[in-house]
């Protein structure tokens, strides 16, 4: 077997193990290094080796519920809609936001990482209806300003959650609550 195969299952068992013992625990940071190799069955060095680091591979193992997320009928269908930009846009993020606080506990493990490694040469999910909303009103740096600031605040408040809520009145677990969050934030980068 050529390194590169020994590798690519290497890094198999690792995500594999990384996900099933995130979906054991109450809270993300009960997921050791030592936990992962030890359930993927390989040598602790091998984490860094392969990702850079424990947050890097938990993110692989998150960015596999989010990818089969994203091809989920209901996403689907918005991106297939007849809606204006902007309600489409309002609409995956209730269904984003939903999933990450339904997948909090992943959330909470990766979200520090993602905002500091997010790689900002790939083009946000938002920035196409942002730039249709706009219709050319706004530059492309305007544009993407607006969805660095759309994806990267509700990480941070989704991380943040309880300290959030406490600070602003706005309970996000409940679905109307977080609607109404949503809804404001992007009446206020988009205009009413």
């Amino acid at each position: 077997m050529k390194k590169e195969e020994k590798l690519g299952i290497t890094k198999e068992k690792l995500i594999n193990a990384a996900a099933e013992l995130m979906d054991e625990c109450n809270d993300g940071s009960e997921v050791t290094s030592r936990a992962i190799a030890e359930r993927a069955g390989v040598r602790l060095s091998m984490i860094n080796y392969c990702f850079g680091s424990r947050e890097a591979l938990l993110f692989e193992a998150f960015s596999r519920n989010e990818r089969d997320y994203k091809d989920d009928p209901r996403i689907k269908s918005i991106i297939g809609s007849e809606l204006f930009p902007k309600e489409k846009l309002r609409r995956m993020h209730y269904e984003v936001a939903e999933f990450l606080i339904k997948e909090y506990k992943f959330t909470k493990a990766v979200t520090g990482y993602v905002l500091l490694h997010r790689d900002l040469s790939k083009e946000p999910s938002s920035l196409p209806f942002i730039r249709a909303h706009f219709g050319g009103r706004r530059t492309e740096e305007e544009c993407r300003v607006i969805a660095y600031e759309l994806s990267s605040m509700m990480q941070l408040v989704i991380y943040r959650l309880d300290d959030f809520s406490g600070f602003s009145g706005f309970d996000l677990r409940d679905r109307e609550q977080l609607h109404r969050f949503i809804d404001m934030r992007i009446d206020m980068l988009l205009g009413e």
